[in-house]
């Protein structure tokens, strides 16, 4: 071999596909069939217009489950279908066409907090704070805090969205792993492990308040706390952890292959990533460490103390308060103090303008983004206004009703019942408004508890928000993702994440059934298994 010559490396074997990943590819396949996501979310909206001109004409309609009177709930006591394709309808989707784009949820998030992560990344604190995280890290350790972290972001879901899961990619690459398994693993957590956590979060107060009005078509006096389900969520944490890592490393990320970096965005490539943290980047952390606890200590002061501005000014809450539903100016705050610090120390960010010039060049970076928002935004609003999300979830209801079955096992088929109903309906509030007066009172009668019940709606309701498009934030991470894999479509995505779907709804129900029926653990603090009428 001639002098400076390499040695040219054998191809590497391909992996063997077992038949799962070979059900996977056929997934992948047929998804990817598809349109463009962007084409894919306008014919849908375009399809439900349609379909409730069709539906409205025939008279489709369900009874309401909710009590006479209610907030939503027809004189008549029907949930009907509604065209869009008479004249009303057609006027509704012209003078709501843009409120729709402008006030779908995701989207004022998603721009907000990219406006601090844009100077965090431009001034190099991401890129430095990776490094100093993950190289040398053994990889599947990795994997179970990035899972982890995914969990627990939920107290906070913006966090997760916005920033773990890009972040995750990122760490994957720094590490020399495929950018989409990081994500998947995050994504899984965020999302897919929405009802585990070590902390209460906003959702818990709400839900609790929804099983509490439909346990009360019971029992006048019932009462469901916020933490009704708290020690079986702890629980979850490790399981979906658990759960999370192992699909990571053995089903996703074998799968996927080794990545090509020529499939990326070049503009999101760092060649710095497998590069040593440098003095001057260390004193740009240590930089970055003290804004971190000035940050910290300002958002103390507005929660801890009884004078705490951003606590809830009617009951003092900490969790019910505006700390929490502004949650995304934190994560302004915390970017751009950090990233400002960091820049500073470090000569990135000098003037004003080094600001404001990175939080424009991450705007920038999400035109697919907001053009998806677009149509989704439409197709979601158009599926709300049409009642058919509600009809779906209750005719499911009604289904399990006629069963007829009582003993713990119908649990199974009512978390089922709750992930397929979430595919349509992907709200867990929305849902449970819709669900909970009817499973609620049902399962109570045949004597479990309402605490029991809105646990294992949670699960079904968790497990399948990571392969549904109706999840608000789908669309976010699909075009995240898209920027490590330009062509990456639908298809790609849904079979990427239903591996941790599968392994969560039965792996879930199973450790539920167990804690609950089989141990005779509580599912919360004072939250009893079995409800005794009368």
């Amino acid at each position: 071999m001639a002098d400076g010559q390499q040695p040219v490396a054998d191809a590497a074997p391909m992996p063997k596909r077992n038949a799962f990943t070979r059900f996977l590819d056929g997934v992948e396949w047929l998804g990817n069939l598809l349109p463009h996501p962007v084409t894919l979310f306008a014919i849908l909206a375009l399809g439900i217009v349609l379909l409730s001109g069709l539906l409205g004409w025939m008279g489709v309609a369900v009874a309401d489950p909710r009590p006479a009177g209610a907030n939503g709930v027809a004189e008549d006591g029907m949930i009907r279908a509604v065209s869009l394709m008479d004249g009303d309808g057609i006027r509704r989707i012209f003078t709501n066409l843009v409120g729709n784009f402008t006030s779908f949820a995701p989207l004022g998030v998603v721009l907000v907090a990219m406006l601090g992560v844009g100077v965090a990344e431009k001034s190099g604190l991401l890129s430095a704070a990776v490094r100093s995280m993950v190289l040398g890290a053994p990889k599947n350790l990795v994997t179970v805090a990035i899972v982890f972290a995914g969990i627990v972001s939920n107290t906070a879901s913006e966090v997760g969205y916005v920033v773990l899961i890009p972040l995750a990619g990122a760490i994957f690459y720094a590490l020399g792993r495929h950018p989409l398994a990081g994500m998947a693993a995050a994504f899984a957590g965020v999302s897919g492990g929405y009802s585990a956590n070590l902390l209460i979060g906003t959702i818990d107060p709400l839900l609790a308040g929804i099983t509490q009005e439909a346990a009360r078509l019971i029992d006048d006096d019932y009462t469901v706390v916020a933490t009704a389900n708290w020690y079986f969520m702890v629980a979850s944490t490790f399981l979906i952890t658990l759960l999370g890592s192992l699909v990571t490393i053995f089903v996703v990320e074998p799968k996927l292959g080794k990545y090509d970096p020529a499939l990326a965005d070049p503009t999101i490539l760092d060649d710095r990533m497998m590069e040593e943290v440098s003095d001057t980047e260390r004193k740009g952390l240590r930089w970055a460490g003290l804004a971190l606890l000035g940050v910290l200590a300002f958002m103390a002061l507005t929660l801890i103390p009884e004078w705490g501005v951003l606590r809830n000014p009617d009951t003092g809450d900490r969790i019910d308060s505006p700390f929490f539903d502004g949650f995304v100016v934190w994560i302004l705050i915390f970017f751009v103090a950090l990233g400002y610090a960091y820049g500073r120390a470090v000569g990135t960010m000098k003037t004003d303008r080094d600001v404001i010039d990175a939080m424009a060049a991450a705007l920038s970076s999400l035109g697919l983004y907001i053009v998806l928002v677009f149509f989704a935004a439409q197709f979601v609003a158009f599926f709300g206004w049409t009642n058919l999300g509600a009809i779906t979830a209750v005719t499911g209801a009604n289904f399990l009703v006629e069963t007829g079955m009582t003993g713990p096992s119908i649990f199974f088929m009512f978390i089922l019942l709750c992930a397929l109903i979430n595919l349509s309906l992907g709200s867990a509030s929305a849902q449970w408004a819709v669900t909970a007066p009817i499973f609620v009172p049902m399962l109570m009668l045949v004597g479990y508890s309402p605490e029991v019940i809105q646990a294992a709606y949670r699960i079904g309701d968790s497990t399948t928000n990571i392969i549904t498009p109706m999840m608000s934030y789908f669309g976010l991470i699909l075009a995240w993702a898209t920027r490590y894999k330009s062509d990456l479509g639908v298809g790609t995505m849904i079979a990427m994440m239903l591996p941790y779907s599968m392994a969560f709804i039965v792996f879930w129900s199973v450790f539920f059934y167990l804690w609950t029926f089989v141990l005779g653990l509580q599912v919360g603090p004072g939250s009893p298994t079995f409800y005794v009428t009368g």
